[in-house]
């Protein structure tokens, strides 16, 4: 009985791929960095707007207010700390994406344990799940 040679190539198959190179991981790191750095330039204006830390509005020298405008005001006020609350969340999202980079488990779904598509990640780069998982709801 005679064996085949054997072969030292390794087979490679992307499906049995488990974590994304170190120059992918670069190339979603250079994403993730742009966005942090938008999405932190946008926190801190909002939250120079609610403190007022620009100075250029009266509320604090006018005399009189207007119920219909203070109301405006409060609404909008509300409004934008939603906003940062959300870019905040975002921030700490993207954060935590820059740490799994570190560890070389971006990318990797924490359900299932497949790569996430690079689409998916180059929309939403701090993704934990596929879009599979997430409309499985296995979150």
């Amino acid at each position: 009985m005679t064996l085949p040679p054997y072969n030292p190539k390794p087979i490679i198959n992307m499906a049995e791929k488990t974590r994304y190179s170190d120059e992918e991981l670069q190339e979603f790191k250079e994403i993730i960095d742009e966005k942090m750095a938008v999405a932190k330039h946008d926190y801190q204006q909002m939250m120079r707007t609610l403190m007022n830390a620009d100075g250029n509005d009266v509320d604090d020298t006018s005399p009189t207010y207007k119920v219909l405008e203070e109301g405006s005001a409060t609404q909008t006020k509300e409004e934008l700390m939603t906003q940062a609350a959300r870019l905040q969340k975002f921030i700490q999202g993207l954060e935590a994406a820059l740490v799994r980079i570190q560890n070389k488990t971006y990318g990797i779904d924490r359900i299932t344990g497949e790569l996430i598509p690079k689409e998916r990640l180059r929309a939403v780069p701090h993704a934990t799940l596929s879009v599979q998982s997430k409309m499985n709801g296995k979150h």
